[in-house]
């Protein structure tokens, strides 16, 4: 499954290639654990287009990290 990028009004062709590089910001979340919840809010971004209809991923997301701030 391809992930959905940051830009999420990118055309296909350019994300394609923009994904062949490691995103900074994604290497960054990866060293936060929350990985996973940041990929499934990007990908309800992309299908959904409209950050109002992605709450539950939002905040699972704000959570890990939360989470990890705590830890600090």
């Amino acid at each position: 499954m391809a992930k959905a990028g940051h830009a999420w009004s990118r055309s296909a062709a350019a994300q394609g290639e923009a994904e062949e590089e490691e995103d900074p910001l994604d290497a960054r979340i990866a060293r936060t654990g929350c990985l996973e919840q940041h990929r499934q809010l990007q990908e309800c971004m992309a299908e959904r287009q409209d950050w109002r209809h992605c709450q539950e991923e939002l905040r699972a997301f704000g959570a890990c990290m939360a989470r990890r701030q705590q830890r600090e």
